[in-house]
């Protein structure tokens, strides 16, 4: 999230980069994208992360949205970047199984 003197582009400059994505996936061992969100606002503006599998970016029981705020941040000339990781998935899942999603899809359009 940029403060209220930067723009969008700013934030995007520094983490839309395989040098920095890169660094982040070999952490954590990760394979597949990053999620992210580009925002811009003042000290205490709400940050979203959504989160996912970090080897299996269509394992739907991973997708979660991290909510959190810093009270004093970003000031107008500030870049705030979070990231965000969990050790597992939603507690109960119900929001189904993309991939049979898929193949039930492709064999309705076969019909």
């Amino acid at each position: 999230m940029v403060g209220a003197d930067g723009e969008i582009e700013h934030a995007s400059a520094v983490i839309h980069t395989l040098r920095f994505g890169n660094h982040y996936r070999e952490a954590v061992k990760a394979k597949s994208y990053l999620s992210f969100t580009n925002k811009r606002g003042g000290p205490g503006t709400s940050i979203q992360i959504p989160m996912m599998h970090k080897d299996d970016e269509g394992l739907r029981s991973h997708y979660i949205t991290l909510e959190m705020k810093i009270e004093d941040a970003p000031r107008a000339d500030e870049i705030v970047v979070v990231l965000g990781c969990a050790d597992g998935g939603r507690l109960h899942p119900r929001i189904g199984n993309r991939y049979i999603d898929l193949e039930e899809l492709a064999a309705e359009k076969a019909q």
